[in-house]
């Protein structure tokens, strides 16, 4: 008779694991009061326990006489299948308790337009591969929004423009964007070398929308004004690509950091204006909120970017694909 003889898939349906335990130690001890202290149980339970699987399975498993004790040939086969069932059981709660707990679940993220970074981009590759099961929602918004809605706790993250940290904000400076002053290929100053700050005081300029006192770009308003420019703002965007673009059609000149536009001066799109030194730099950072209840999922997003950015330099971050493959 085999264990799988013995416990058929009807008996297997209906039996009591609990049962094949108590008889394991009964066999393991060699006696009822044995087991029974072992188990923590009385006597009576071991017996009745034993009972009741021998007669789950039709078969006496144990002949006791006096203080004799002999287990019968079912009740090796019973043992044996036991044993069998047991040790499977063990190994799947030890392959489970080393299995990588992986996070699932959702993030949500509030970002500032075209952030220029190959270590940006490819943070996202590592990040999926480390944690494929978590989605992402990712929504491009002007800087001044996503450091007001971070405030409301309306997403994961935020990366954005910040000159002042709100309270309850934490940040980590990701980028330090230096802007300098350009026009397009259209622009009459496109191409003319030797061009003095006085010969810009009297161009129209394309700006950020968020180029304005005391929001995130204030440092370029604060610069035009300081410098004695008298141009007016003949355009504006909150996206950097739009902003490129005016200053390419020749709207007039502006800023914009100088790390995303080294292949528009290459190819000859835009045309460097001084100052040599730029206009200032600027921070992009991190966002979330300290008291916000992370799911896990989001815990696993703050602390894979965190570690992930410290791996490199400033300057290892502010490079570009683009600029790579030149």
């Amino acid at each position: 008779m085999t264990p799988a003889t013995l416990l058929d898939t009807r008996t297997g349906d209906r039996l009591d694991w609990n049962l094949l335990r108590t008889f394991l130690v009964i066999v393991q001890e060699r006696s009822i009061s044995g087991a029974a202290t072992k188990l923590h149980l009385t006597q009576s339970a071991v017996s009745q326990a034993l009972k009741r699987l021998e007669d789950q399975l039709g078969r006496r498993l144990i002949e006791r006489h006096n203080t004799a004790f002999t287990i019968t040939n079912a009740g090796e086969e019973a043992c044996r299948a036991a044993e069998a069932i047991y040790g499977s059981v063990s190994q799947l709660l030890t392959d489970v308790s080393q299995t990588k707990v992986e996070a699932t679940g959702r993030i949500h993220l509030l970002v500032a337009s075209r952030i220029h970074s190959t270590v940006y981009d490819n943070f996202w590759a590592d990040f999926h591969r480390a944690f494929p099961r978590i989605e992402v929602q990712m929504d491009v918004m002007p800087s001044s929004e996503i450091v007001t809605l971070m405030q409301q706790r309306a997403a994961t993250a935020g990366i954005a423009l910040s000159r002042r940290m709100p309270k309850r904000l934490e940040s980590k400076v990701f980028l330090q964007q230096r802007y300098a002053l350009f026009c397009g290929r259209n622009h009459a100053l496109f191409g003319k070398p030797d061009i003095r700050i006085e010969d810009l005081l009297g161009e129209n300029f394309v700006s950020f929308a968020s180029d304005a006192l005391g929001d995130s770009l204030s440092p370029l308003t604060i610069f035009r004004d300081q410098r004695g420019f008298s141009g007016r703002i003949v355009a504006s965007s909150t996206q950097h690509d739009e902003v490129k673009r005016l200053l390419i059609a020749g709207f007039g000149i502006g800023c914009l950091p100088e790390h995303s536009v080294q292949v528009d001066l290459e190819q000859g799109r835009l045309w460097r204006l001084p100052p040599g030194e730029g206009v200032c730099s600027v921070e992009l950072h991190l966002l979330w909120h300290r008291d916000a209840q992370l799911t896990p999922a989001e815990t696993a997003f703050l602390k894979h970017f965190r570690d992930y950015i410290d791996g490199y330099s400033m300057a290892e971050r502010l490079a570009s694909h683009e600029l790579a493959v030149q």
